[in-house]
Order: structure tokens, then sequence, then C-alpha cells
């Protein structure tokens, strides 16, 4: 099957982003954004059908943005990418929409940028789609920046991008745009969900992000003064500012799993004792070790807390070990099983570690459950 073109950005283990594009605009609308995007994920940007370099094939006269989602659910595939968080602006905001709608297992996370639930009606995207199909796009290129930019602010590689995007592939794009009505859907969604609206959006203005808003259970809007379409051209920092706040909420969803598996005594002491040079530290923990890791549903609570186990008797680290005794008890292992697990570091970390791991551990199983 032919994929969407993509470019993949940061390291491969880092959690999944994907960012769509703009009708008329190729991956190039994100380049202020990504790469700095990529230092915390892996960022896979795609262009739509017959722009930048996607083949016009992968869409045809009639196609929905349910088409163009089951695209970005094949090229996630292709590279192993189960579950991820999924940034999109005006049509990408509407193909992020309906994956939230229709595929919402695959999404950990929603960004919709200068989009909207429905687009105006389908008037309005039928004459464009005539129009193209009829004379092109020279002549709609001549105006992008008056569609896309507030005052006198251009980007030519994306005006060029709306020059050379095929025809017949943009008219498609636009019979999408048509159909496109998710209104009656949008209390369903319950990913987490931040709406970027850009002030001086003539095509999707700030009304549109806040009809969703007001829709969808727990979303944030923001609004930006001075951006209009493409606000990840036009105000990449404040793009990147409120990406960076939303896709970074593993650090609290991470700090109530950390709460739930080590007990609020423990992190209550831990934060009390948080310093200027220990915060960053904090916040990494809460964000990789319990907000990406021990969130992961493949394994369940009991499992980690053996691996866990086992690894803590395979470093020495005893206190830790300690802790995490009476984790594994709340997560369910009962003296007997944590006693198997720590028999079975006897073999393969050695009779020494695990003579000093059931000494840790009887000390604390005595303290938490009588146990002799």
């Amino acid at each position: 099957m032919t994929l969407l073109n993509h470019r993949a950005e940061g390291p491969s283990s880092a959690p999944p982003l994907l960012l769509g594009p703009s009708l008329g605009t190729s991956f190039a609308l994100w380049d202020e954004v990504a790469p700095e995007l990529s230092i915390s994920h892996r960022v896979v940007r795609w262009d739509l059908p017959g722009h930048g370099g996607s083949a016009a094939g992968l869409i045809e006269a009639g196609a929905t943005v349910g088409d163009l989602a089951r695209l970005v659910l094949a090229l996630a595939d292709s590279l192993g990418i189960e579950r991820f968080a999924y940034a999109g602006v005006s049509l990408g905001g509407a193909v992020g929409l309906h994956l939230a709608v229709h595929h919402p297992q695959r999404l950990s996370s929603l960004a919709v940028i200068c989009s909207s639930a429905h687009f105006n009606g389908a008037g309005p995207w039928e004459e464009r789609a005539a129009l193209v199909r009829r004379e092109g796009l020279a002549g709609l290129a001549e105006n992008a920046d008056a569609r896309w930019f507030a005052g006198d602010f251009t980007v030519p590689r994306l005006v060029q991008d709306h020059r050379d995007a095929d025809p017949e592939a943009y008219a498609a794009c636009c019979d999408a745009l048509a159909a496109f009505d998710l209104r009656d859907r949008l209390t369903e969604i319950t990913v987490p969900a931040l709406l970027i609206a850009g002030r001086e959006d003539p095509a999707t203005p700030p009304a549109h992000l806040r009809e969703i808003a007001d829709a969808m259970p727990g979303a944030t809007l923001v609004e930006l003064p001075g951006a209009s379409h493409l606000a990840p051209a036009q105000c990449p920092e404040a793009v990147l500012t409120a990406l960076r706040a939303h896709f970074g909420q593993g650090a609290s969803r991470g700090m109530a799993v950390r709460r739930e598996v080590l007990g609020d005594a423990h992190v209550d002491r831990a934060q009390d004792r948080q310093t200027p040079f220990t915060a960053r530290f904090q916040d990494f923990i809460s964000r990789y070790a319990w907000g990406e890791i021990w969130t992961d549903p493949t394994l369940s609570r009991r499992e980690r807390s053996m691996i866990t186990l086992t690894a803590l008797v395979a470093h020495g680290h005893y206190d830790e070990l300690a802790l995490h005794v009476r984790a594994a008890r709340r997560n369910g292992l009962t003296p007997e099983e944590i006693g198997a697990v720590l028999l079975q570091t006897a073999v393969y970390c050695g009779v020494p570690a695990a003579n000093s791991a059931f000494a840790t551990a009887q000390r604390v199983l005595a303290e938490e459950d009588g146990t002799p």
C-alpha cells in the first residue's frame, strides 16, 4: 500500500506524536515547531494526498475526512505505532476529531488547531472544488496570504506548496471538508483535548473552537492574539508553549499513579524534600517512569511490581526494595508471591543478593502485615 509522505523526528523510544497539516500546505507547516517537540516525542508529520510528497492517487473525488483518517492510521501502523498523541491544523485538525470519535483507542491526547467540527457548510467547499477542477490552483494561491496569515506575514515555502499541490487531490480534500460535520458527536470525545484558536483567523474563527471546547468534557481552549489560520507558522512559540503543556500531561497522570502505587506519605515526603536542584529529576520521574511506563496497559501493575522487585535486588538497591515491597502489596501481591519472586532472584541475581532482599522484605512485611 502506498503511504502518506512523512517525516519522522526524535527518538524512536519516545512517545509518538503525529502532526497533521492544513489544506494547501505540506508538513513544512510544522517547521518551526516539530524540531522542538521532537526533543521529548517521536514526531511524525505527514502530507495530505497530492500535497508535498504524498501521491495524489491516495484520494479521489467524493472523499471524506474518514478516508484521510484511515490513511493516517495506515501510516501509524506501518511505523509500528499503536497509540499516539495527535495535533492537526484545519483539515488536519478535523482528522484528529474524527480519530477521537471513531478510533479513540488509538489516541492518547489530541490538539485541534485553527479548525472546526464543521466548516461553514458544504456550499463554499463544493464551489471551491469546482473552481480548482476547472482552473487549477494558481488563482487561489495568489490570495493564500490573506486567508492564512495576519498582517504582512508570509511563508513563501507554504505559498509555493499551495501552488504545487495537485488540483484533483486538493479538490477531493475540499469534498472531504464539505461533508464534514461532527457537532453531534463531540460529547463522545473523552481523550484529553486542547483547542487552539487564532483570534485573527477568518477561516475558522475562535467561535468554532469555543463550540468544540464547550461540547467536549474537560477540553482546554487557548486563543492566540495576532494569529491567523496557520498559527504554527505565524506564532510558533505560542503554539509550542501550549502543545508542550498539553502533551506534557504525563507528569500529572504519572503523579496520580505514583501516589496510588507508592502511597501518599512517601510521595509527600519526596515532594517536601524537593529543591530547585532536584526539581527536574522529580519531574522526570513523574513524567516518564510513572506517566509513560507505569501507565502503559501492556503489563498489569502486579507484573510491573514483580519486574521492579527483581531489578532492585539485582542492583542491590535495598532501600528502594523496601519501598517497592510495600508497593507490591498495594498492587495485590501476597507475601507468598513476593517470596516467590525473591526466590527467583536467588537463581539469577545470586544468593547473597537474595539473602539481603529477604531480610529487607521480611522486615517490611512484618511492619505492614504482621508477617513473622
